[in-house]
């Protein structure tokens, strides 16, 4: 009588899912977007629209500070500008006569001139009526005006020995526009003669007030318009290292008696504010795009709803073919990845070219940083993530035998 074995062979196991590899995954994920092509493009737009506009305020603003800066290296920050404050009485100071030879006299000064603002209108002609100054203000300037603001002429010369002692006069570019007057040897009405224009200079981002101003020699200015001599804007460049100590003298050097009537400035924080401020505003801008962003994030989570409601049958076949709840999971997230993923990219790409073409159209520097286009897709993929969980989840749920019912 045989006996029977009593060793049993190895225990039967249940057949195990087959694993999805990366390249399935974003396969299967791709295929339900090919499927609908024209609701992947309008999911898609809200995310690129959110996406270009953070990109574009990013790179417009960089675009911008960038500017200012070259600017701020080109034209320099050691120039300072001194100017009459109010006395004790309220009523407005005025700087000596001798004030510009004495800042001159201060050591690391290397330059120094100054403007006088003169009790005449400038015309076009004598018909038009005194009352109509278009804005612009008549100023005696010193020979070394120019020199020291680091401006240029565009066309004809600036003042020299000869010319300011005669009537002549020297336009700033908005007072030149203003007037109408693109070209030298013609004459204005000013103070009630005529004055020869002998030059048009450019414009001066430190000086505004220069761009504005019919400029006129000091020495034909106290002949022939009745000015003082009393300098209201005395502009001077030192050593950059030296600045804030010529600052803080420059008050008593132009005044000794009274330097709490003199107000010392640099013009070139007006810029650096000015870099500030569109910082500031650049927020805002970005906080807007967050804004279409977070829209951007609902329609994707609302396509990827419906498709799951739509492709209830096709789910139901995965699961009775053997795809997990976790595959299925899956497919639907990097559904949801890879639409947000292709809105970035394309929001991307627009938000650098709008930046970019309106930068160069200004004649900025184009700069987009890189950390803004990364910064800009990794938003999308976590906004995808974001949007993407729900709908994989409520896919997983489903119950094959139910999902195949569905019609």
């Amino acid at each position: 009588m045989s006996r029977r074995s009593t060793k049993r062979g190895p225990a039967t196991r249940g057949p195990r899912p087959a694993r999805l590899s990366p390249a399935d995954v974003l396969r299967v994920g791709a295929a339900g977007l090919r499927a609908r092509p024209t609701r992947v493009v309008l999911s898609a737009l809200g995310i690129a629209i959110g996406i270009a506009t953070m990109v574009a305020v990013i790179g417009i603003s960089s675009s911008s500070r960038e500017q200012l800066m070259r600017q701020l290296d080109r034209l320099g920050t050691n120039l300072l500008t001194v100017s009459p404050g109010r006395t004790m009485f309220g009523e407005e100071a005025e700087l000596p006569v001798t004030a510009v030879d004495m800042v001159k006299r201060v050591g690391p000064v290397r330059t120094a001139s100054a403007t006088g603002s003169v009790k005449a209108t400038v015309r076009r002609t004598d018909r038009i009526p005194e009352a109509v100054t278009s804005g612009i203000s008549v100023q005696a300037a010193t020979t070394e005006l120019l020199t020291t603001l680091e401006g240029s002429v565009a066309k004809g010369a600036w003042l020299n020995a000869a010319t300011e002692r005669r009537p002549a006069v020297v336009l700033g570019s908005e007072a030149a526009a203003r007037l109408g007057i693109d070209r030298t040897g013609v004459r204005v009405w000013t103070g009630g003669r005529w004055f020869t224009v002998v030059g048009i200079l450019r414009t001066m981002p430190l000086a505004p007030e220069i761009d504005r101003s019919a400029l006129v020699g000091f020495p034909a200015a106290e002949s022939l318009l009745g000015f003082g001599g009393h300098p209201t804007t005395i502009y001077e460049r030192s050593a950059e290292e030296a600045v804030e100590a010529v600052r803080d003298v420059l008050a008593r050097t132009v005044n000794p008696e009274n330097p709490g009537e003199v107000e010392v400035s640099r013009p070139s924080d007006a810029l650096a504010a000015r870099a500030a401020a569109a910082g500031a505003f650049t927020n805002l801008l970005l906080g807007l795009g967050a804004v279409a962003l977070l829209v951007g994030g609902v329609g994707v989570a609302n396509t990827m709803v419906i498709s799951v409601l739509e492709r209830r049958r096709e789910i139901g076949l995965r699961r009775s073919l053997g795809a997990t709840r976790g595959q299925v999971r899956v497919q639907f997230l990097t559904e949801s990845l890879l639409l947000s993923a292709l809105g970035g990219i394309a929001g991307a790409a627009l938000g650098t070219l709008a930046s970019a073409g309106y930068a160069l159209a200004r004649g900025w520097p184009a700069v987009v940083p890189p950390w803004a286009i990364g910064g800009a897709v990794a938003a999308t993929l976590v906004i995808g993530t974001i949007a993407g969980i729900y709908p994989a989840m409520r896919a997983a749920r489903l119950s094959p035998t139910v999902a195949l019912a569905a019609t």
